[in-house]
């Protein structure tokens, strides 16, 4: 009878030992999309939108969209900037990464008319003028991702880049950035 019950419990044990096994744990590599959105430029005047599809743990590509709704704090009007990053932490596309970066953008730049009068040997300064420049630049960044196992991901990035094509202009450096709240699914 000992042996009979002995039997009974180390059965009902490892059932129940097998049971807690089938449990699919939340995995991050099925989890391939992002979604996110920059919390700093909220508090500037604009919206800026993030997706980024995982490539590999290492690696992702994506893409911002900046839409400026306040023209006192920001002098860019909106942006598209593609990018392939590679990620260098612990977790799945996670931790320190770099990218490169393509950004079309279009700013307002202030211009001022000036000319010359050689009968008086003077020049006259007239108003300015509001002038929308589209450009496209080529970039560098550098940030760092946390995740959380539910898929909760903040992000810090900061990115310089260089417009390649209207120079005479104030904006030949661009920069983007950002503090980034978002989901990964």
């Amino acid at each position: 009878m000992m042996k009979t019950n002995l039997l009974i419990c180390f059965c009902l044990l490892s059932i129940s030992i097998f049971s807690q096994d089938n449990q699919a744990p939340i995995s991050p590599i099925e989890d391939r999309n992002e979604l996110k959105i920059n919390g700093l430029f909220l508090i500037l005047g604009a919206v800026e939108l993030d997706y980024q599809y995982l490539i590999n743990d290492e690696s992702g590509i994506g893409v911002d969209l900046l839409l400026a709704f306040d023209d006192e704090n920001l002098d860019i009007n909106y942006y598209v900037s593609p990018y392939y990053r590679q990620y260098f932490g612990k977790k799945y596309a996670s931790g320190f990464f770099v990218e490169a970066f393509g950004m079309l953008n279009s700013v307002n730049d202030y211009t001022y008319d000036n000319t010359y009068d050689p009968a008086t040997d003077s020049y006259y300064y007239g108003g300015g003028y509001e002038e929308d420049i589209i450009d496209f630049a080529l970039g560098i960044g550098t940030g760092v991702k946390l995740l959380t196992r539910r898929g909760f991901v903040v992000e810090i990035d900061l990115g310089i880049g260089r417009n390649l094509f209207k120079n005479d202009r104030d904006f030949t450096i661009i920069g983007k950035g950002g503090i980034n709240l978002g989901y990964r699914f």
